[in-house]
């Protein structure tokens, strides 16, 4: 009986904390997954002179997010693209060219990165120079 009572403690103090490590762990993975897709786009642009129009220009339209969804791509020069850029707190677009995402944990996105659906997304800023939680993007 104290063996299990042991182990139930143990349970409710290690669980919580394995599910965090865990999405911490996938927060990174797409962290580093956004940073690859990112310079497989420049170089597109730099052989193309403008952003693909989708993932699928740079052998990426089948690349899952670790929450096991697509990746978000934007080109920031297509017409359609007017108003649904990446936004920080000021309502200015984060990237100049393209945006490039996961919507995390939650599946749930919207422009504005302050947005409290948009804050777990796993967003790249300033052109490449941040990739990270949008909670944790200061412009």
């Amino acid at each position: 009986m104290i063996a299990i009572a042991i182990v139930a403690v143990l349970l409710v103090v290690g669980l919580p904390a394995y599910s965090d490590y865990q999405e911490r762990a996938r927060v990174y993975q797409a962290s580093v997954d956004i940073a690859m897709l990112n310079s497989q786009i420049r170089a597109y642009i730099v052989d193309n002179r403008e952003p693909p129009d989708d993932l699928a220009a740079v052998s990426a339209a089948s690349k899952l997010d670790p929450w096991g969804r697509p990746y978000a791509y934007l080109n920031l020069h297509d017409k359609g693209a007017k108003g649904k850029a990446r936004k920080n707190k000021k309502l200015t677009p984060i990237n100049s060219d393209f945006d490039l995402y996961s919507v995390g944990k939650d599946a749930g996105s919207l422009p504005p990165l302050t947005a409290p659906i948009s804050r777990d997304d796993v967003v790249m800023a300033n052109d490449g120079r941040f990739v990270g939680l949008a909670s944790t993007y200061e412009p």
